[in-house]
């Protein structure tokens, strides 16, 4: 007789509240582990239940500290991987390293294909993921990547917003398609922020593309660290005569840096979700959506061998 395998869920410590809300929308209790440090930062993980034969995801975003939560990863998916687990996912809403995609310089690592060699090696059998920074990731795996979108969730509050004449801004010509299905989902036009990078924090925005006089606008982006792409852009768009200015980004990792330009910036709300733990010091200027069902849904299509084609749509 062949019983269905059962689903587990675990999570590291990179952000268990993401996990206790995953597993609050699946119905499930989040699996027994130990993970803790040794003295000298050794990483040490226990599986406290038993997973033999059993559908494991490992919930860990690679958010900062990067390599720390890497490792741990890594570290817990060994653990899985000898407790016989019958298949492994790793799910991994904000993917660390994925700028590092290429070789733009002589002399330097891909270490996002590092990264995922890494993964696989380990025992991961299958990566969930959202917005990866460039997707041809997705090929950097010789395993199955289900990536998902924040825009379903992201739309959702923008449109509740009732914002009139809106226009979506891509904020550099690398994010155009993710700003284009943007605008086509909203309705609304769409302007293009040209850019030039002048060091890894520093970001001159020169020129725009597009109407955006008059109108409420929203800039659009994968990723903000420093918030000097989505910053110098607002201020552009600003002396172009703009009304208000908000900024949509699906992970928002912000560093001080951060902080003080956003605090002092044209933008009147970051719109954000919670892909990775979201500082409190910005709570008067940044909105943090829930991704908790989407990666949920996920989740659960996967274990029932569902399709999850309709939550990866850009539609």
């Amino acid at each position: 007789m062949i019983t269905k395998q059962k689903l587990r869920l675990f999570t590291g410590s990179a952000h268990p509240q993401l996990a206790s809300d995953i597993a609050s929308y699946l119905g499930q209790q989040l699996a027994d582990a130990t993970v803790t440090s040794f003295p000298d930062g050794e990483t040490f993980v226990k599986i406290n239940d038993n997973i033999r034969g059993q559908d494991v995801f490992i919930i860990q975003p690679t958010c900062p500290p990067t390599n720390q939560n890497i490792m741990e990863l890594l570290i817990m998916v060994d653990a899985a991987r000898r407790a016989s687990a019958d298949r492994i996912t790793a799910v991994i809403p904000f993917f660390g390293y994925a700028r590092q995609d290429r070789k733009d310089q002589p002399r330097v690592p891909i270490t996002a294909k590092l990264v995922a060699n890494i993964l696989v090696a380990a025992g991961v059998q299958r990566v969930l993921t959202m917005d990866l920074h460039a997707q041809q990731l997705q090929g950097f795996f010789d395993i199955p990547v289900d990536h998902l979108y924040a825009l379903p969730v992201m739309v959702q509050h923008i449109r509740a917003m009732n914002l009139e004449n809106l226009v979506v801004v891509s904020p550099d010509v690398g994010g155009v398609k993710m700003a284009s299905a943007y605008a086509e989902t909203l309705g609304a036009s769409l302007a293009i922020v040209v850019k030039r990078r002048r060091s890894a924090t520093e970001v001159d925005a020169s020129h725009v593309i597009g109407e955006v006089e008059g109108k409420n606008v929203l800039i659009i982006d994968d990723l903000t660290e420093t918030a000097g792409t989505i910053t110098s852009a607002a201020k552009i768009l600003k002396t172009l005569g703009v009304c208000d200015i908000y900024a949509g980004v699906s992970h928002a990792v912000l560093t001080d840096l951060a902080v003080e330009r956003l605090k002092g910036s044209e933008i009147k709300e970051l719109i954000t979700t919670d892909s990775v733990p979201v500082r409190h010091d910005l709570a008067d200027h940044v909105k943090v959506l829930s991704i908790a069902e989407l990666l949920g849904e996920g989740i659960r299509r996967i274990h029932e061998g569902e399709s999850v084609s309709s939550l990866f749509r850009l539609k």
